[in-house]
């Protein structure tokens, strides 16, 4: 028998920078640690883990992070930024987007 296939495939959102915030963002983090030396190391990174999730049939949409935005969610959601709340934060962004085309 040959397995069905999925009627919806897996969607993951993928926390994507600019130059400018990817520097705002680093700045403030309490795991500074956790990004590449430079923003053209951390694009580089970026596509590569988006391209493979693509490869494996995972739908990766970029989800662009504004800074002032985290922050504020941070604040309500008493997070540092880190990168669980970095990855929480593009999380619910992606899940309310998607509700809002439902």
């Amino acid at each position: 028998m040959k397995a069905k296939r999925r009627s919806q495939s897996l969607v993951i959102g993928v926390t994507w920078y600019t130059e400018e915030t990817w520097a705002q963002v680093k700045a403030t983090a309490t795991d500074p640690e956790c990004f590449e030396d430079s923003f053209e190391k951390w694009k580089a990174v970026a596509v590569a883990a988006r391209r493979n999730f693509q490869r494996s049939g995972v739908l990766a949409l970029e989800c662009q992070i504004v800074p002032q935005e985290f922050f504020a969610w941070c604040v309500i959601n008493n997070q540092a930024n880190n990168s669980t709340s970095r990855a929480e934060f593009v999380s619910e962004k992606l899940s309310a987007a998607h509700a809002a085309k439902a």
